[in-house]
């Protein structure tokens, strides 16, 4: 079996791919430092074609630094940003950083449920917000630590002319106007106050390496929402874990998209880290749309892209029908879910780069393993280490024994870009990392003698739908609270395109007459959309072990036997 003494997936890699990364103490602070003294005219961001240079950017930081210091934040603070992708989230991240506070990202579209249950766990006193979400924030401050709310308008970035537009007096423009922005009296802009403050003395103390960085809110392995601590070396290692890993690569000459979202650790590393630590220009997308991504590739086009396979599929297709060329992406890095491999050769057949697969999860910064941009690639499997990353195949039942080449077992990982354990919850910390740093993934997988990883199963009961995970616990307590609904069980089934769509299998209360259709309506007053099931299923019972655990793969067989499942 293969440990930390043996990695015969060396001689896979790429041509230029190194064994090792270099070992640094730099932060990410350091990192745009240095991308802003090296490429101070190039474009950092674009946002619809407003652009914003390094060295703009670098200012803007100084700035917002300064309007956080000013609200009170300090070094280890948590400040929580619940954002979509803009530029404002890019100067807000790194002006958290720069003061030693930590970053807490959010997703904007979530319900006050799940953001208030993550507030109370990590207690940040002050919010750089989108606007829209600011009402829902403000309903938080009696029951959490949140003390102040900055509120920030994505009108504020867009081009001139797109500004203008969307002023006049025409339902369109309205209409638009609102889907971005909305009328927050009373709480502070984020925009206006950076605009107007000075820079944050360049003495300011500064964070070092293994300070906190950012805590990102995952299931880990056990399904229930935590923050996964890491650190700025961690993230500063898969940054350049990523780098090494795509040779072909010319800094301060490659295009990135954001298509996948800042405020996932997929986004946050494969896009926003990673392309400061190459001087990229970042595209920057609120959210997934084809057309519009076809039409910044008409401006700026693409030549690296980190996504899921839904967008591959749907970019592909769009830019068939559309005629749209996407030959200038060379390389693009497929993660969260299983690809499939017709998948990969429609894509390679409309742009002629690569597509390649990779795996992580948020406890390791996230990247740990990829097919190599090259020829030995493998589809079917999700690759094989990165740089400076070690990993065993152990017996689930006995993690102390590694299993033979070719048989499953539960894979381990070890490398700089593990996480530090999760926020206030060292007995669960201790459930998945070893003292030695070995972290255990929660995943049943093989690898063969090349030292190529196939992922075959999933010991955590977590749902990955258009690449964003769902943890059974949030959909079955939005479930109960349906009146009538007496016990509930949430799994994933097949999607067709590689990953899975959610659905539940509920038990009703004696005597309640309840429709399924208006059970899932009723969930989404709790859950964001992608988290509302599919489909619900009426069951007379719920299987359960002998000590009365819902069995949730007995309910996923249940149910994908029933016609039309498969």
């Amino acid at each position: 079996m293969t440990d930390a003494g043996t990695r015969p997936w060396l001689a896979q890699y790429a041509e230029g791919v190194p064994a090792d990364i270099e070992p640094t103490d730099e932060t990410l602070c350091d990192l745009l430092d240095d991308a802003v003294g090296r490429y101070a005219g190039h474009d950092a961001l674009d946002f619809y074609g407003a652009t914003t240079t390094y060295a703009e950017l670098g200012d803007q930081v100084a700035r917002a630094a300064e309007v956080l210091r000013r609200a009170g934040v300090t070094a280890g603070d948590r400040v929580a940003l619940v954002l979509p992708n803009c530029p404002q989230h890019v100067v807000a991240f790194y002006a958290v950083l720069r003061l030693g506070a930590v970053v807490v990202e959010h997703n904007p579209l979530y319900t006050a449920d799940e953001l208030g249950t993550q507030f109370a766990d990590h207690g940040a006193r002050v919010a750089v917000a989108w606007s829209k979400v600011v009402p829902t924030l403000a309903g938080l401050k009696a029951t959490t630590e949140l003390a102040t709310i900055l509120a920030v308008d994505l009108t504020r970035a867009l081009p001139l002319g797109k500004r203008i537009a969307l002023r006049l007096p025409v339902a369109k423009a309205r209409e638009t106007r609102m889907a971005l922005t909305q009328e927050v009296p009373g709480v502070p802009s984020w925009d206006a106050d950076v605009a107007r403050s000075r820079p944050l003395a360049a003495g300011h103390p500064r964070p070092s390496a293994d300070d906190l960085a950012a805590l990102q809110y995952t299931g880990g392995t056990t399904g229930t929402p935590k923050g996964a601590m890491l650190s700025h070396r961690n993230l500063r290692a898969n940054a350049a874990q990523g780098r090494a890993w795509v040779p072909g690569l010319v800094d301060g000459q490659e295009v990135i998209y954001a298509l996948l979202p800042i405020f996932h650790a997929y986004g946050l590393t494969l896009c926003l880290t990673f392309a400061i630590s190459i001087g990229a220009t970042l595209v920057l997308f609120p959210r997934f749309d084809a057309d519009q991504a076809l039409e910044a590739f008409r401006r700026r086009p693409a030549t690296f892209l980190p996504g899921v396979p839904p967008m591959y599929q749907a970019l592909a297709d769009t830019a068939k029908r559309t005629g749209t060329d996407l030959r200038s992406v060379r390389f693009a890095i497929s993660g969260a879910m299983s690809l499939p491999t017709p998948v990969v050769d429609h894509w390679e057949a409309v742009t002629g780069g690569l597509l390649v697969e990779g795996y992580g999860m948020t406890e390791t910064s996230p990247v740990t393993v990829g097919n190599p941009i090259a020829p030995t690639r493998r589809p079917g499997t999700v690759g094989v280490p990165f740089p400076s990353t070690d990993v065993r195949i152990v017996d689930p039942q006995d993690p102390g024994a590694t299993v033979e080449h070719g048989d499953p077992g539960e894979l381990h990982v070890r490398g700089p870009q593990v996480f530090q354990g999760y926020w206030n919850r060292p007995d669960e910390t201790a459930a998945v990392l070893s003292p030695d740093g070995w972290v255990s993934t929660g995943d049943i997988v093989t690898m063969d003698d090349d030292g190529f990883i196939t992922v075959i199963d999933r010991i955590k009961e977590l749902i990955i739908t258009g690449g964003f995970n769902v943890y059974p616990s949030e959909v079955e307590e939005a479930l109960r609270k349906v009146p009538g609904v007496l016990d509930a069980a949430a799994v994933g089934l097949p999607d067709g395109s590689g990953g899975e769509r959610v659905v539940a299998a509920i038990v009703c209360a004696p005597d309640a007459r309840l429709d399924p259709e208006d059970v899932r309506e009723a969930t989404r007053r709790h859950l964001t959309g992608y988290k509302v099931p599919r489909q619900v299923f009426i069951v007379d019972e719920l299987p359960r072990s002998l000590i009365g655990k819902v069995l949730h793969r007995h309910v996923r067989d249940q149910l994908l036997n029933r016609p039309g499942q498969r």
